[in-house]
């Protein structure tokens, strides 16, 4: 693999390129919610429930399965005084209280990320601010964050849902997002709201997280020249669904999202020479490199890294288990 810097230099002497964003892959939030299932499960041992899939990405998901997590959808699904791991997505007051009345041992990955904006939803609702969430109906993260102030979020998805919006006091309203959006769009969105309130007040910093931003502006920087561009990741993968719109808009001929290299469509590479390749924010290399072969078998070139932005954020593991950590050494 050959680095780049910026813009993306095609080779003149082949007729096929491919070109590969970095960064890519997984972030800090979802790094940590991995291994804290993945050291849970050393320490404590199987089966270790997990409350949702702790990262969208069904790869992810089945490789912690096979090692003995146990995903459930709700609380009640698992046994009473047994262990069970919040996802990074986040949860709500309510969850960790009814965690509680069932006596199990949390640990919370939340991402410290969305854990801040569950801060911002607390803060703006004891300065009673109607809250404008500008998110997807029914994704975790939005119904964690709303559950930290139910009677003062309302839900926002796109602009053309703000002329319905009502609210008590039109001086008296704040925004926050959910991390994982396009910033395109979130901006988008937000400017329909100030042109409704006027006094919007926004967040104390960005709320689309630092990943999702710099996810974004790598395939921008390899879209526009790209007559095919693949993201790796899940379907359920809002960030991962965003990278492929954000491609198309920036200029790419199509862009596919696929779990793996087996989901690839021969077809899409007739006429191709630009092939652009991302991933998630949830997805693993491995996967990413199973794609890069498939396309060196097919005759497509070492990929060109094309670095946008530079990551060295590590988030430390939830305390609780940091703490059962320590313990365990001293033993």
């Amino acid at each position: 693999m050959t680095d780049l810097g910026l813009p993306p230099v095609l080779d003149p002497e082949t007729a096929k390129n491919v070109l590969l964003a970095a960064p890519r892959g997984y972030c800090a939030g979802v790094d940590r919610a991995v291994i804290t299932v993945e050291k849970a499960l050393d320490l404590y041992g199987a089966p270790v429930y997990v409350r949702k899939q702790i990262v969208h990405n069904k790869h992810v998901v089945a490789n912690l399965e096979s090692r003995g997590a146990i995903f459930v959808e709700e609380l009640d699904e698992v046994p009473e005084g047994r262990t069970v791991v919040f996802s990074a997505h986040g949860v709500s007051p309510a969850v960790h209280a009814q965690a509680a009345e069932r006596s199990l041992k949390t640990i919370d990955a939340t991402c410290p990320l969305v854990t801040k904006v569950h801060h911002e939803a607390r803060r703006f609702a004891s300065d009673d601010y109607d809250i404008l969430l500008i998110g997807h109906e029914g994704h975790e993260e939005v119904e964690g964050t709303a559950g930290e102030a139910p009677e003062h979020i309302q839900l926002v998805q796109s602009p053309d849902d703000v002329a319905g919006i009502v609210v008590r006091d039109p001086a008296k309203v704040a925004w926050l997002s959910q991390t994982t959006l396009s910033v395109d769009e979130t901006l988008e969105t937000v400017a329909a709201i100030r042109e409704k309130f006027p006094l919007l007040l926004d967040p104390p910093s960005d709320d689309i997280c630092y990943a999702t931003q710099n996810r974004q502006l790598a395939i921008k920087e390899i879209s526009q020249s790209a007559d095919l561009v693949i993201v790796v990741g899940s379907r359920n993968s809002s960030n991962s669904v965003r990278l492929v719109e954000v491609a198309l808009e920036a200029g790419a001929k199509a862009s596919y999202l696929v779990d793996d290299h087996t989901e690839i469509d021969e077809a899409w590479l007739d006429g191709v020479e630009t092939v652009s390749v991302t991933s998630g924010a949830s997805v693993p290399e491995d996967l990413v490199e199973g794609v890069l072969a498939f396309l060196s078998e097919r005759g497509y070139p070492d990929a060109k890294a094309v670095h946008s932005a530079e990551e060295s954020l590590i988030f430390a593991l939830p305390p609780e288990l940091r703490r059962d950590l320590r313990a365990a050494q001293k033993a």
